[in-house]
């Protein structure tokens, strides 16, 4: 089963090249009726155009290793809200950044062993 997760925005020109450009994402797919999904390995993201932006939820981006999370950070660190951090709660290595619209984006690795990935 694949799913895509979907939000809102009232600036989707901007909110979709920040994914792609600063994030990694490729376009998937481009409806006519004013949606772009994007897709970075398994996650499917879709932008549809709205009167306001949805920014409830959170967008969770899972990386190989701390060095990865390390390296994404050190190229996003100006919409960083702070700089990546062990959470001993859930066992990960984590930093949370903000996309234009203001939706939290998480981005982490597991510290601990993981099934693998669909």
């Amino acid at each position: 089963m694949t799913g895509i997760v979907f939000h809102r925005t009232d600036s989707r020109p901007e909110v979709v090249a920040f994914y792609l450009d600063r994030l990694g994402f490729v376009e998937w797919l481009e409806q006519d009726a004013g949606c772009t999904i994007l897709r970075r390995d398994n996650l499917l993201l879709g932008f549809c155009d709205g009167d306001v932006a949805q920014t409830d939820g959170l967008v969770t981006i899972v990386l190989e290793d701390r060095a990865a999370v390390d390296d994404l950070y050190a190229d996003l660190a100006d919409v960083a809200r702070d700089p990546p951090a062990v959470n001993p709660e859930f066992d990960i290595y984590q930093c949370f950044l903000e996309d234009p619209d203001g939706r939290t984006v998480e981005v982490q690795t597991f510290l601990h062993p993981t099934p693998p990935a669909p």
